[in-house]
């Protein structure tokens, strides 16, 4: 774990979100990133988005604060994350993709970074503008947002050696799998409710016989 997490991971780590072309080959090809690294962008991701809704100003703001549960937030932006990798790790393995699950994860998680920042900055800015200045913290938001999904263009589109117009293809099967796997689950959950609720009245029935 320590030599996941050291400084070279870290400095890497940011080195990709300045060269995001180079620095996703290197982690394809040279083994430079971090999986530790990736998932601990994922979880400052998720806490600085539950920050925002927290603490960003009144003017931009109309969250309760008390309604805000980071944990929650959290487990839910975990699962995406991984639903959205293993979905794309799916798609690519049909199309000849050349990046691992791991490389994916990484990358994923990497592009995180930038939106991550712009939230905190724009909850930051959003404490001292006025009406008429929230265009700012939109603006911060939306830039941060805007490079973190440019980020992961790249990266897909780079460890799987794809052009861009089959990576294009490949993110928009991504979210058809991504559906699909989130309705396969739903109703694999409704039936082991409904299985349960039949059990559990034969129970019930058994008893008042008894």
């Amino acid at each position: 774990m320590k030599k996941l997490l050291s400084k070279d991971k870290w400095l890497y780590a940011l080195h990709t979100v300045s060269h995001p072309a180079d620095g996703f080959y290197e982690i394809r090809h040279r083994d430079r990133g971090s999986v530790a690294v990736a998932l601990i962008f994922v979880i400052l991701f998720s806490l600085a988005w539950s920050v925002n809704r927290i603490s960003a100003g009144f003017i931009v703001n109309d969250i309760d604060p008390r309604d805000v549960n980071s944990l929650p937030e959290l487990i839910t932006v975990l699962l995406f994350f991984f639903l959205i990798c293993v979905s794309n790790w799916s798609i690519t393995c049909l199309m000849d993709g050349k990046g691992r699950l791991k490389d994916i994860v990484i990358a994923v998680g990497y592009s995180t970074l930038p939106a991550t920042v712009g939230i905190l900055i724009g909850t930051v800015v959003s404490r001292f503008v006025s009406e008429d200045e929230a265009a700012f913290y939109t603006m911060i938001c939306g830039v941060g947002i805007a490079y973190t999904l440019f980020m992961m263009l790249v990266g897909i589109m780079t460890v799987h050696n794809f052009t861009l117009g089959k990576t294009l293809i490949t993110l928009f099967l991504t979210v058809v799998a991504l559906l699909l796997i989130i309705f396969i689950v739903l109703l694999i959950v409704d039936l082991v409710n409904q299985f349960y609720s039949f059990l559990h009245s034969i129970y019930q029935e058994l008893l008042f016989r008894t």
